[in-house]
């Protein structure tokens, strides 16, 4: 018995032990204390939600949403004027500078998925934070074809900073604030717009959000997915009617429905009456 409640607590020491090792790593090459803050506050915060998740705390993800978002937006966005969307991470790779924005997005969006997928989007996107509080927790399942505009602001990002370099723009870094003060405004607008209209609070995670260009085909690859037990599924749907991104979560192929946008919300987890995921 006392083996089997350790388990539950496997995950969380392995997700710190990660941002741990990042920490001290880049602490050590950057020679900047402030990375190891950075990600020792992270992965504690997001080791804390899997702690409570393991005790079946129903808020445990929102807890991480919250002290990993906020601290992102507030602290790191406006307090420390860095751009964290992705035309910061196109504005530092054009510098040539690997800080802020490109260790961020090499961590989160590019490596990292390969170790836990889009946890990102479930546990830490300050976008998604907000649109998570929506009333519309069960989607409507019905995907629209629109998911092209994800190319659009993917590329309108990467045009818009490169104009400024061939411009040679002055006040770079005061731009880059405002576009992120902006580029939020608009994520803000878009995702709630989106919410109503599709009655999913997911909608902009899925058609819009340019993040997904790098995400998605680095998901497919994860360490950590949601798997179903076979023999004690009973094909009840529970857990397909409550995904908000929805993830055929009954199907352990790499290749399953939506497989590569699975945030690992857990929702699935908690409504399975059988314990098979």
């Amino acid at each position: 018995m006392k083996r089997n409640n350790l388990k539950k607590y496997i995950l969380p020491a392995i997700m710190l032990t990660v941002f741990e090792t990042v920490a001290i790593t880049l602490w050590l090459t950057k020679h900047t204390i402030f990375y190891l803050f950075n990600f020792s506050y992270i992965g504690i915060s997001i080791a804390l939600g899997l702690v409570l998740f393991a005790q079946n705390y129903p808020h445990a993800r929102r807890v991480v949403q919250l002290l990993v978002g906020l601290y992102m937006l507030l602290y790191l966005g406006l307090i420390c004027n860095e751009n964290m969307q992705i035309e910061g991470f196109w504005y530092y790779l054009f510098t040539g500078v690997f800080e802020a924005a490109t260790i961020h997005y090499a961590v989160a969006k590019i490596f990292g998925p390969l170790i836990f997928g889009r946890g990102w989007c479930g546990y830490a996107c300050w976008t998604a934070m907000v649109l998570d509080f929506l009333p519309y927790q069960t989607p409507d399942h019905r995907r629209r074809k629109i998911g092209w505009i994800r190319y659009v602001t993917f590329i309108v990002s990467l045009v818009f900073v490169a104009a400024l370099f061939a411009a040679n723009a002055a006040n770079m870094e005061e731009i880059m604030f405002w576009a992120f003060i902006a580029g939020n405004a608009l994520y803000y607008v878009a995702g709630i717009t989106l919410a109503i209209a599709y009655k999913d609070n997911r909608a902009f995670c899925k058609y819009i959000c340019p993040i997904t260009v790098f995400l998605k085909p680095m998901s497919y690859f994860a360490l950590f997915r949601v798997q179903c037990d076979k023999s004690k599924c009973v094909s009840c749907g529970k857990c397909k009617t409550v995904c908000p991104m929805d993830v055929d979560v009954t199907d352990n192929s790499r290749k399953r429905k939506n497989g590569t946008e699975c945030i690992l919300c857990m929702e699935c987890v908690r409504s399975c009456p059988k314990d098979a995921l």
